[in-house]
């Protein structure tokens, strides 16, 4: 039988996404409110958003987190790791960094492995936990169990399929192959194109573990339908 998810168990899974590039301070705090009102996970800010979020976000159970080298996972090592200790003191508690995609795509996979390790170490020594965002729409199948078995290797807590800007996002192929190849070892996070509650519990039945959604979270814990999460 399959579990009948209530909505505060949904809501306790999904990290709210402010991460349009035009967003302002005031849908920041618009979000924030929406966060602390629905009992999310956490809300995912752009890094110049940590400190503010972290003082709208004090007082409730909802947690910061963070995008890093969002969205192509481009930038060096050394700069990952300056982004992560920067959002490490204005007050974040989750990471969400991006893959170097063009590195894993040309097949330099020790590189890869040791620019997510560079991240995890900082982040760990803080508690701080470390989700890779792969941009699985990228990639074939079999390199999404590959990304999600170096991600696992180099110490991150969660493997997740997407940063929202590409041309596609999270699907149930995708998240079948995290669950299948680091489900018992890891966090497995749908993130993109998540618009309804059945999207949400079709991934969490998967096997995911954490929700990513942006301007969809009030209409999928109202069961209604957003045009876009993005």
């Amino acid at each position: 039988m399959m579990h009948k998810y209530t909505v505060q168990e949904v809501a306790s899974t999904i990290d709210h996404a402010v991460l349009k590039p035009e967003q302002t301070e005031t849908d920041l705090r618009e979000n924030a409110a929406l966060c602390i009102e629905r009992n999310v996970a956490s809300m995912c800010v752009r890094p110049c958003d940590v400190k503010l979020a972290a003082e709208l976000l004090k007082d409730s159970p909802v947690m910061v987190s963070c995008v890093l080298s969002f969205p192509h996972g481009a930038d060096t090592t050394a700069t990952k790791e300056f982004q992560a200790k920067q959002a490490i003191d204005d007050g974040v508690q989750e990471i969400d960094m991006v893959m170097n995609i063009g590195q894993f795509l040309s097949g330099h996979f020790n590189a890869v492995h040791d620019d997510i390790q560079a991240v995890v170490r900082i982040a760990h020594a803080h508690g701080i936990i470390v989700k890779v965002i792969q941009e699985s729409a990228l990639l074939s199948l079999e390199q999404v169990a590959k990304a999600c078995e170096l991600s696992y290797e180099a110490g991150a807590d969660f493997v997740k399929t997407s940063t929202g800007f590409a041309f596609a996002s999270a699907t149930p192929e995708i998240i079948e192959v995290m669950v299948k190849t680091v489900g018992t070892k890891m966090g497995i996070k749908a993130s993109g194109g998540i618009r309804t509650w059945e999207d949400a519990i079709g991934y969490l039945e998967q096997g995911a573990t954490r929700l990513g959604i942006g301007g969809a979270t009030a209409a999928v814990l109202d069961g209604g339908i957003a045009e876009s999460d993005d």
